[in-house]
């Protein structure tokens, strides 16, 4: 088995002594990396003779474990005595079949079936593989389908895990200059962009690396390449290689009782943005390949700002265009108004309600030209385009129609509360199947979709009646400072006329924040008028994100003023500051002056 990159790992378990008899697949050994720890299984049938490892070694990929006379019966091995060894995950696989050809729009398959599964799940990203491993926790025989080489989709492998990689560079780095004020000063920092590149990659490998690991030790078929329906119970699938998704010519078709579509979304390309490489979405900004000076970002929601927080940290100037009245669309403007003052710094322009209307390559540059209120008149030039203006579903790339799923002129797949489309076997879940686009979300659903599965093959009634009833989504930016919110906004209560209590905390009052010298922050909760529990909150400031988890369990729950105020925090911590805002709200907070009667 491949433990990421499988080199001197550790043997912390003997499963087999001399004498015992093994089975094909039976474990003989679990190892154990920093990634994750596996039983390596045998390769053929037959009786241990020898131990060729103890306790405590270490073996990579090739290493004899132990001497095996293997069963005369077990076709394909000699009855001599033979070695078994770690399987060796660089060996190139057998040759794919010939190709088959995909099924006419009919809906009906015809061809060889290479695989058969109680579970097809096409995706392999946080929704994907987290159903294709409930599933197979769950005793069902899985094949997941990915194109990509690697497991983990857009969010691990060129979405959200490297940007947080890169973003936490440039706060350590802001952090840094900041520190200059305090008496320390570390001095100008030198960028080496091709190391930085290296390290968001090393990360990405490691929680890749300990994906695929994981699939092999729940026995997770893992099937690369690009799968399309051929009919409500066959997937065929375009084989691929390589580090980015060429087609081998080669095809294979699975059969399956049940299917999961995880197919996810792609970020929306503008027709009128020239082909160059100096115009990118947010993938292509992740390489790293360009040092710009200035830069434009199309599009103020929280992607395109994440990215420009990593190159204005690296060195650009930056501009951003949004045709809205307002950055981070969603988010309680109290709470963006914080964030933008202090990043004032970063930008020359601010463009609300502005359109991007037109966009000419030249050897200097973007010259991008604008409309709107206080659009510039001419044509502005920039070193680097981030077309950051959303993503669109891949609903209408998967041959869905063959298997009857509806999907929507946006691309979307509806679904019930179990995850369920029109067709009553298949399911879906994540960006395909609507907003907000996120991977916790995706996790959930892929969980339910894989036990109501479970429930139906299984005759299980519990797993079957499993339903997606989160009352809250959280959402972060993971910007500097950070912002977070959950459940209702304030801005969503006052347009609905919904009546609430609010209680804000700054963080102006919080030891904590002070200490960090990070105290540009608060933290927000609304309850409710009437039943007084709480429907909402939001915060700014540094691990807004890694705080939001809180809030989240506490509208779950249920919890009013006082569950919240009364829990004891501790202090001094940044999360104290969710109780004493569930205080000020109570009228029963001694941090901060007294309210006004």
């Amino acid at each position: 088995p491949d433990i990421g990159d499988f080199k001197e790992v550790e043997v912390i378990e003997i499963l087999v002594k001399p004498g015992d008899v093994v089975a094909v697949e039976q474990s003989l050994v679990t190892v154990e990396s920093d990634k994750a720890s596996m039983e390596i299984p045998s390769s053929a049938a037959g009786v241990v003779k020898a131990l060729r490892v103890k306790l405590g070694d270490k073996v990579s990929e090739g290493s004899v474990l132990l001497d095996l006379e293997a069963d005369a019966s077990d076709a394909g091995t000699a009855s001599a005595a033979q070695s078994v060894s770690v399987p060796d995950a660089a060996k190139p696989a057998a040759a794919a079949p010939a190709s088959i050809t995909a099924a006419p729009a009919t809906g009906s398959c015809a061809g060889t079936v290479d695989h058969d599964c109680d579970v097809m799940v096409l995706g392999s990203g946080p929704g994907g593989y987290s159903a294709a491993f409930r599933a197979a926790d769950l005793g069902l025989k899985v094949v997941l389908v990915e194109r990509y080489t690697t497991l983990g989709g857009v969010c691990l492998n060129v979405g959200c895990i490297p940007s947080k990689a890169l973003l936490h560079v440039a706060a350590v780095m802001d952090e840094a200059a900041h520190f200059a004020a305090l008496g320390v000063d570390f001095g100008t920092p030198k960028v080496d962009r091709a190391k930085l590149a290296a390290h968001k990659d090393k990360v990405v490998g490691k929680l890749t690396g300990g994906l695929g690991a994981m699939a092999k030790m729940r026995k997770v078929t893992v099937l690369r390449g690009y799968g399309s329906f051929a009919d409500p119970h066959h997937v065929v699938v375009e084989l691929t290689q390589g580090p980015a998704q060429d087609k081998t010519g080669a095809a294979q078709t699975v059969r399956f009782k049940r299917a999961i579509i995880a197919a996810g979304s792609q970020a929306v390309r503008l027709p009128f943005l020239p082909e160059d490489p100096r115009v990118v979405d947010s993938t292509g900004a992740l390489a790293l390949d360009q040092s710009p000076k200035n830069m434009l970002i199309v599009g103020g929601g929280i992607i395109g700002l994440e990215m420009g927080t990593v190159y204005s940290t690296l060195g650009a100037r930056l501009d951003v265009v949004e045709m809205l009245d307002g950055l981070m669309p969603g988010a309680d403007r109290d709470l963006v108004k914080v964030w933008q003052k202090m990043n004032a710094k970063r930008f020359d322009r601010i463009l609300l309600n502005t359109k991007t209307v037109a966009a000419e390559a030249k050897p200097d540059g973007i010259w991008v030209r604008f409309e709107g209120a206080g659009a510039p008149a001419e044509p502005q030039r920039y070193d680097l385009v981030l077309q950051a203006v959303g993503r669109t579903p891949n609903g209408g790339k998967i041959g869905a129609q063959r298997a009857g799923v509806t999907v929507n002129e946006r691309g979307f797949i509806p679904v019930d509360a179990q995850q369920r489309t029109n067709v009553p076997h298949i399911h879906a879940i994540g960006d395909i199947v609507g907003q907000p686009m996120l991977a916790h979300k995706a996790v959930h659903e892929g969980h339910v979709a894989a036990e109501v599965c479970a429930g139906e093959l299984r005759g299980d009634a519990a797993l079957a009646r499993a339903a997606f009833d989160a009352r809250v989504i959280p959402s972060v930016a993971y910007t500097d400072p950070e912002i977070a919110w959950v459940g209702l906004t304030e801005d969503a209560a006052r347009a609905q006329g919904i009546a609430v209590t609010k209680g804000l905390f700054p963080w102006t009052a919080s030891g904590r924040a002070i200490a960090n010298g990070r105290d540009e922050g608060f933290t927000k909760l609304l309850f409710d008028a009437e039943s007084h529990r709480i429907v909402g909150g939001g915060i700014v400031g540094t691990h807004a994100g890694d705080l939001i988890g809180e809030i989240a369990l506490a509208i779950e729950m249920g919890a009013d003023a006082v569950d919240i105020g009364r829990t004891i925090h501790p202090h001094p911590t940044l999360g104290e500051s969710i109780g004493m805002a569930a205080e000020v709200a109570e009228g029963a907070c001694t941090d901060l002056p007294p309210a006004k009667r």
